[in-house]
């Protein structure tokens, strides 16, 4: 009676149902009041009182398995043909809006296009950076801010020794491409390195922990801060139209000497003064100078014979002035309210 069981047992489990016909072949093969399990509850009275329990328990059991099995097929079959039955072939389909490109690869691509036309080229370089080319090469001092936890994302800090000199972080700015560029190129060197950066900082509506940026670089003979200047006025009235103004103000960096920032006219006031500009009719938009000489030594190229300058800025902000955005969490939330508003500025 064992065997049998097992015997049946397999049948049920390998036995397939693939459409009604089936199915009811498999209901009466061992369902039925004639199948073959109902035969054996027949030849139960036999079974030696001593091993009744165990195979009742059996037969109970492979019973309720081909139940289950025949019960799970017919809901299948079931709503099979109910789906089948309530399909209209003829409907049209569902239709899908077209998506939107995100605000911020929006303008990064409008700023590349915009330094391509006078000749730069785009340099991408590693996200996961060590410190000797974010910021030693770069002229920061050993005791630097920027070096600290509170600014920077550190993933490994080394031991300082010759075999094991430099700690491993998050690029804080893709000047450490640029740094790249200058170590493996010589001169005459004209790149942009758009990128992703990290920073330590508290979210807000002006700050994030991750944003975007474009830093330029122009290395060659006898380049001054008027070719800089000429370059980054060019820049804003392609990217913010041919109103706009800018200025530079005296700033300090370790890597540019001298060095500036630059604002823009206020593009919501027009310059006049308003609540987004704080009532000074200026925007700040990046930072920028005239390459460092130590530098340009640390990387290999001759300070003497040559010279350059570096801007840096971040896309969000660009983004910001550019459409009026007044929160940068916006871009990071991926709400399609939010994103639908840059529908047309597919190309």
């Amino acid at each position: 009676m064992k065997e049998r069981i097992a015997e049946l047992r397999r049948e049920i489990e390998e036995f397939g149902i693939d459409g009604e016909a089936s199915l009811e072949q498999f209901r009466i093969s061992f369902l039925s009041k004639k199948g073959l399990i109902s035969a054996l509850f027949d030849g139960f009275r036999n079974v030696p009182p001593d091993a009744k329990r165990e195979t009742g328990q059996l037969l109970n059991d492979l019973k309720q398995l081909a139940t289950d099995k025949y019960n799970e097929h017919r809901e299948r079959l079931a709503m099979t043909e109910t789906v089948q039955s309530s399909t209209d072939l003829s409907m049209p389909a569902i239709p899908f809006g077209e998506g939107t490109r995100h605000p911020i690869s929006i303008v990064r691509n409008e700023i590349i296009d915009i330094f391509s036309r006078i000749g730069f080229t785009v340099s991408e370089g590693p996200e996961i950076e060590d410190d000797n080319h974010v910021f030693t090469l770069l002229n920061f001092a050993s005791d630097h801010p920027a070096r600290d936890m509170q600014d920077t994302f550190f993933i490994e800090k080394k031991s300082g020794t010759e075999s094991d000199p430099h700690d491993v972080l998050l690029r804080t700015h893709t000047s450490s491409v640029q740094v790249r560029v200058m170590e493996n190129q010589k001169p005459p060197i004209r790149t942009i390195s758009p990128g992703r950066v990290f920073r330590n900082e508290a979210v807000s509506a002006r700050a994030h922990c991750i944003f975007h940026q474009v830093e330029g670089l122009y290395v060659a003979e006898n380049v001054s801060f008027a070719d800089l200047k000429q370059t980054l006025l060019y820049f804003a009235t392609e990217l913010f139209g041919k109103e706009v103004r800018i200025r530079l103000r005296p700033s300090f960096f370790p890597f540019t000497e001298p060095s500036a920032e630059m604002d823009i006219s206020c593009n919501i006031c027009g310059g006049k003064g308003c609540n987004v500009c704080k009532g000074t009719g200026w925007l700040e938009l990046l930072g920028c100078g005239m390459v460092d000489p130590n530098v340009l030594e640390a990387c290999g190229i001759d300070s003497e014979k040559y010279t350059g300058y570096a801007f840096g800025m971040g896309i969000e902000r660009a983004t910001m002035l550019k459409y009026g955005v007044n929160d940068l969490r916006l871009y990071f939330e991926n709400d399609i309210r939010f994103l639908n508003q840059f529908r047309t500025e597919i190309l």
